[in-house]
């Protein structure tokens, strides 16, 4: 089996953070990570009857959507979810070959997929079902935090940030050094409570997610007062915008 490096404490960590209170579901990050990757470090990412009845295929990163609480209360809770790049990866560890590894200097977890032989046995290991079984090529994918744009002096320095991050209209999606303290990832994650998926399986995931935060009342009726119309020159100048429109 394949053993994990050894990290030191101040090492590098490469990672997402993730925030749920503003993700819209939108999938953009889903396809821009699908477009990027079919061309990139990881590909092909193959494709089986996409337009059919039954379409399956590669993709690294999945958002799943969960309704959350009762009533008033309820919302609907878009959850974007890949490779977390755990400090204790069980992907890594299971593997027979060394074909899955973790990087000393970054944290990232990748595939060398000229070792893979298509076991499977570390998609059974991951919890979190980050894992993509490429059957065309026979090997495992993943993520990759997208190495061959994060570190491609080709592209604009402010632009070297995975795909997803890149193209998130949103901005719920963060990237960066979650090792150093010091980091905006890092101060954003202590700032906002941010917390690791299910820690109970000890895997220490690298990626962050920082919880919804709770609703506002705004209900119509809220006892707050209406704005009171106005001479003033604004109120004025929205009176004749109403005049126009209304034409």
């Amino acid at each position: 089996m394949t053993s994990l490096p050894a990290i030191a404490p101040d090492a590098k960590k490469l990672g997402l953070v993730i925030d749920l209170d503003i993700c819209v579901g939108c999938h953009a990050c889903a396809v821009n990570c699908k477009q990027w990757n079919s061309g990139g470090f990881a590909a092909p990412l193959t494709d089986s009857e996409p337009y059919g009845a039954e379409p399956s295929g590669v993709w690294f990163n999945r958002v799943h959507a969960f309704e959350a609480g009762e009533g008033a209360e309820g919302r609907t809770v878009y959850f974007p979810k890949s490779c977390l790049h755990c400090d204790d990866a069980p992907c890594v560890t299971v593997c027979p070959t060394g074909a899955s590894y973790k990087r000393a200097s970054d944290g990232i977890v990748l595939v060398d997929e000229s070792k893979c032989i298509g076991c499977k046995l570390c998609s059974w290991a991951c919890p979190y079902g980050a894992r993509e079984y490429d059957p065309n090529e026979g090997v495992m994918k993943k993520c990759t935090l997208c190495i061959d744009r994060i570190y491609n002096e080709n592209i604009a320095e402010a632009e070297r940030v995975p795909a997803c991050v890149s193209t998130c209209p949103a901005s719920a999606r963060h990237f960066g050094d979650l090792g150093d303290p010091k980091s905006e990832v890092s101060k954003l994650v202590a700032a906002r409570g941010g917390y690791d998926l299910m820690p109970e399986q000890g895997t220490k995931p690298v990626n962050k997610y920082l919880p919804p935060r709770p609703r506002q009342n705004t209900s119509c009726a809220s006892n707050a007062a209406l704005p009171v119309a106005t001479t003033e020159p604004a109120g004025l100048f929205l009176k004749w915008v109403d005049r126009l429109l209304s034409r």
